[in-house]
């Protein structure tokens, strides 16, 4: 009953982190299951059965507030889904560690301009209705954040949120909303593939209850504070964050010393608080 209680309590901050920011549900929870001595491909089903119910009760509460770009959403589950279900199948013959620092390399550089994009490029115009994104665009973000969502136990968000953000004209808010609500597609798919290929009797089922518990409590919660955030001020954070997440994991592969690390992440939490200080000044003044 005690471990009920405390893996709830990370499905709920997993998805109160996800559902405000648009990326960590997967990730989070992943890091906590491996932790526990569990394979990759059980890790990965049980979270991605637990993401069909709170993606869409995450998607259901995004759509209530207004944050969802519905075409946007039809775009991207259609790839997205083909990817995380090819993946989910291929997951145990795929070197996704072997690609993860490049990629994490990428997105690092992303989420600086992302933050640097919000700090000093806002404008009334990046409230705009529909985001930034074409078909042609589309088709390849989805195939390749659906398939490493499904390989890697997350990365859906960790890869859609910030390319969607470095487009100009995108907000925020529309963004997070967006990739939470299409996530309900790609778990359902990434779920279909690892059922084919393990079946149902190596799956979790205490995992799975936690994280849905969890994740259905922070849904509301996180959608209603995408809702009443600043856009530029959301841009910050989840930038701040996209950088965070991806130097992690560049350092685990990395080989520095000690003090260098803590260098890295001192420097760069400073920096993150800063833009975030300077951004709600900026919206102090402006208002």
């Amino acid at each position: 009953m005690k471990k009920l209680f405390v893996f709830t309590f990370i499905g709920f901050l997993a998805q109160l982190i996800d559902g405000s920011l648009g990326m960590a549900y997967g990730v989070t929870s992943s890091s906590l299951l491996l932790t526990f001595g569990m394979a990759p491909a059980i890790a990965s089903a049980s979270i991605h059965i637990s993401e069909v119910v709170t993606t869409a009760a995450s998607g259901i509460s995004h759509m209530k507030f207004g944050n969802v770009d519905r075409q946007a959403v039809f775009k991207l589950i259609i790839p997205g889904s083909i990817g995380a279900f090819i993946g989910a199948c291929f997951l145990s013959n795929m070197p996704g560690d072997v690609v993860k620092p490049y990629i994490s390399l990428f997105l690092l550089m992303l989420g600086f301009y992302v933050v640097i994009r919000f700090l000093f490029k806002h404008k009334k115009s990046s409230e705009q209705k529909n985001l930034n994104l074409s078909t042609k665009q589309a088709i390849p973000l989805g195939l390749i954040a659906g398939f490493a969502d499904a390989t890697g136990g997350g990365g859906w968000g960790p890869l859609t949120t910030p390319i969607l953000l470095s487009k100009d004209g995108n907000s925020a808010r529309k963004v997070v909303g967006t990739v939470d609500t299409s996530e309900f597609a790609i778990a359902i798919s990434a779920t279909l593939g690892f059922l084919v290929s393990l079946g149902w009797q190596d799956v979790n089922w205490f995992w799975v209850i936690a994280l849905m518990l969890g994740g259905i409590i922070a849904a509301p919660i996180a959608a209603w504070l995408v809702r009443v955030m600043p856009s530029h001020f959301l841009g910050v954070l989840v930038g701040g964050f996209i950088i965070l997440t991806n130097i992690w994991t560049l350092l685990k592969v990395w080989s520095i010393n000690n003090m260098a690390e803590l260098f890295i992440y001192v420097t760069i939490v400073i920096f993150w608080i800063s833009s975030i200080v300077f951004t709600m000044r900026k919206n102090q003044k402006n208002n």
